[in-house]
């Protein structure tokens, strides 16, 4: 056999191994590419239960309060009245939840007298559309207190604003930006929606797959370019200097937990930190009732519905 012949053979014996490893790859990349595009949809779209819940019937005497947001249209959210021109404390679902979820916290704040608003976020409860994990949702909360302003029968100079998880990544963001939010707890936060979203991907086991993870966050990114110079919640703690926080770490979360941690630990004065075994929306009745109790006790220190907080 020439030597021709054996050159030949070699290179077509290449070719063909490389031809298998590029269709291979081909694949691979494809194969990721749908996973990550369906898993990415699945996320951003969480599955929503409108609550079915006739307002005049609530305890507390509550109304729709209705406010606008920026190029979206109104929005609705749900007023439970307090003490004549006391504060406004905000409550901010976390994801995958919705505002009638977190009635009983609204029912502890009231019987203390705060006036209390509450709303669902968008992709979440009676609103369509999909989630950015956070930054639409600070819009839409910035939005909401600067609807309230125009209620008469509150102090529209103080809210204090509650969130867990997406809820508390947009209350930690609206608070660098409004000063009339003069009091913030937060329960199982994050830095970014992008830490949020690795999160989500990896709980659903397809984050171990190849690329997965990769094209995940490129999509989440493309789709929220618009929101690609804002910076992270690190970036912005210095703002609150002077703003009474309260940091919340369920230890059941570990990654939320160790973000809460790192957050509480950067954050300027005043500041408070606690820990519970398991997030608001998992609690049992007692568990509950004492969360509740915490959150009640640092607004009361913090944004008192009669008169200033005492130095």
């Amino acid at each position: 056999m020439s030597p021709t012949s054996n050159f030949r053979r070699s290179t077509a014996s290449i070719t063909r191994i490389l031809g298998s490893v590029l269709a291979l790859a081909l694949f691979v990349f494809l194969a990721a590419a749908t996973i990550s595009g369906y898993l990415l949809y699945q996320i951003l779209t969480p599955p929503r239960s409108p609550a079915n819940v006739d307002v005049t019937l609530l305890m507390g005497h509550p109304t729709v309060y209705k406010f606008t947001i920026p190029g979206e249209g109104t929005r609705d959210g749900w007023f439970f009245p307090g003490l004549l021109h006391g504060p406004t404390i905000v409550l901010c679902h976390g994801y995958g939840s919705q505002r009638a979820d977190i009635l009983t916290l609204v029912t502890a704040l009231q019987e203390n007298q705060f006036n209390v608003f509450l709303f669902d976020f968008v992709g979440h409860g009676s609103v369509p559309g999909r989630t950015t994990l956070g930054y639409r949702e600070t819009g839409e909360l910035l939005a909401a207190i600067r609807g309230l302003e125009n209620r008469e029968d509150i102090d529209t100079t103080r809210f204090g604003v509650w969130g867990t998880d997406m809820g508390g990544y947009a209350a930690l963001a609206a608070a660098t930006q409004e000063p009339r939010i003069q009091a913030v707890a937060v329960d199982s936060v994050y830095d970014q929606p992008s830490d949020f979203l690795a999160i989500q991907v990896s709980h659903t086991g397809l984050g171990a797959l190849p690329l997965v993870k990769t094209f995940c966050q490129f999509g989440f990114r493309m789709i929220n370019y618009q929101y690609r110079t804002v910076p992270p919640i690190l970036a912005r703690l210095g703002r609150l200097q002077g703003i009474p926080k309260l940091f919340i770490e369920s230890t059941d979360k570990v990654e939320l937990g160790r973000d809460t941690l790192q957050m509480f630990e950067a954050a300027p004065e005043p500041k408070e930190q606690a820990i519970d075994t398991m997030t608001y929306a998992e609690m049992s009745d007692e568990s509950r009732r004492n969360y509740e109790s915490r959150i009640v006790n640092f607004f009361l220190k913090y944004l008192p519905p009669s008169g200033q907080p005492a130095q």
